[in-house]
């Protein structure tokens, strides 16, 4: 018995079963495929999903210039609203200035013009309203008001020589034009 064991120990053992490989498919013709209902519904799902994120982004886009367009229209209307007030006190200004120029016995009457004059500057400034500097500098038409020409070989090429009316502005937007006298 002991030289069975030691012949089956020695003997390498063989597995009777062959090894199954698996069977191999055999290659598909290239036939067409069938249409897969299934697959047809998710392309028209992801087809009409597209096009919902198409629309949504352009309202998105369009709500977003109406949300700034509406901003610098409520920006434009205060700053007509603004410039449109300052413009009904203008002849005030002018009246004070009117005042001032002229010669009075009365300082205490002359004191008065100053300082509501002054007053009423300093509420231009805070208001964002400045004086359009006229005398002495070059006409700019942008600004300027030409209402009289001279020729005057004192003074500079379009060269404003008078200021008969102040010109203001508010930022870049004139409110009124300087009206001026223009050399040469």
């Amino acid at each position: 018995m002991s030289e069975k064991k030691t012949e089956q120990q020695q003997a390498p053992v063989q597995d009777p079963s062959p090894v199954e490989e698996a069977p191999q498919e055999a290659p598909e013709t290239e036939a067409a495929p069938e249409p897969d209902p299934l697959m047809e519904e998710l392309e028209a799902l992801k087809t009409e999903l597209d096009e919902k994120e198409s629309k949504y982004l352009r309202l998105a886009a369009e709500y977003d210039n109406f949300r700034k367009r509406s901003q610098k229209e409520k920006e434009s209307i205060y700053a007509d609203a603004k410039s449109d007030a300052v413009l009904a006190f203008l002849p005030v200004y002018d009246n004070l200035d009117r005042a001032l120029k002229q010669e009075t016995a009365d300082e205490a009457y002359k004191k008065g013009v100053e300082m509501t004059m002054t007053g009423l500057k300093e509420i231009l400034t805070k208001l964002g309203i400045e004086e359009i500097p006229a005398l002495g500098q070059p006409f700019d038409p942008a600004l300027h008001n030409a209402v009289m020409h001279v020729e005057d070989e004192s003074a500079g090429e379009n060269t404003v020589v008078e200021v008969f009316q102040t010109g203001f502005k508010l930022g870049e937007k004139v409110i009124r034009f300087a009206m001026v006298k223009v050399a040469n």
